[in-house]
């Protein structure tokens, strides 16, 4: 894939990562409103925020006070996931649309991706911002895998999903070797996650992490 397509200027401005945290509210949730064009999320993504839907219609911008990051060098793969990994074929966007869907499967607990998130990732996917790793069985049926925005060497990650064991490990383990020298957000850490090696920061160094890797850019991480 080529670069992103370049955006104009979002009509919405997002507080500035390297300002004083004491701007933000002491909670999770920043703000409400605004809309989910491409250059708005972009924006937000820049800023260390990021959407999600509610259900009175419109986004919310979440910027946890606490967040969930991993260093690709340093994810955890342990001998069964290696073996996983031989057992699987991943890919990278070639099927962005299947990989979304099943993230927003409603018998999924926690779902959350609404109709207009989808609308507005795949929109973005289009543009060349948003991305999917793909996991594919032995008889080549989509068995897991992830999806998130890219900014720079920042890929921000929004969603997983598997069909068999070990498939949204091995999406990470290929996203980490392609995303090697960048970073790659997770918002929130859980125990699963802990144990792939993702590590909590506090939200202004994670601000000001993101300042630092989001004009980056290594060619070829998604080809």
């Amino acid at each position: 894939m080529t670069d992103p397509t370049p955006l104009p200027p979002s009509a919405w401005e997002f507080p500035d990562p390297l300002g004083d945290d004491d701007d933000l509210p002491p909670v999770d949730c920043i703000a409400g409103g605004a809309d989910l064009e491409p250059s708005t999320i972009v924006a937000a993504y820049r800023a260390g925020a990021f959407p999600m839907g509610d259900d009175r219609g419109e986004p919310l911008w979440w910027s946890p006070v606490v967040r969930g990051i991993l260093w690709p060098e340093d994810v955890r793969v342990s001998r069964s996931l290696r073996r996983s990994v031989g057992r699987f074929r991943a890919t990278v966007d070639t099927a962005f649309a299947e990989v979304i869907d099943a993230c927003a499967d409603p018998d999924r607990p926690g779902a959350w991706i609404d109709e207009p998130i989808r609308a507005a990732y795949v929109r973005l996917h289009e543009l060349g911002w948003a991305h999917s790793v793909e996991v594919w069985d032995a008889g080549g049926e989509l068995a897991g895998g992830l999806y998130g925005l890219a900014i720079g060497d920042l890929f921000a990650g929004e969603s997983m999903f598997h069909r068999a064991t070990d498939a949204s490990k091995v999406a990470l383990v290929e996203l980490c070797r392609r995303m090697a020298g960048g970073l790659v957000d997770v918002q929130w850490s859980t125990p699963h996650l802990a144990s792939l090696g993702v590590v909590e920061v506090p939200r202004p160094e994670y601000r000001r992490l993101v300042v630092e890797h989001r004009d980056r850019l290594t060619p070829g991480r998604w080809t």
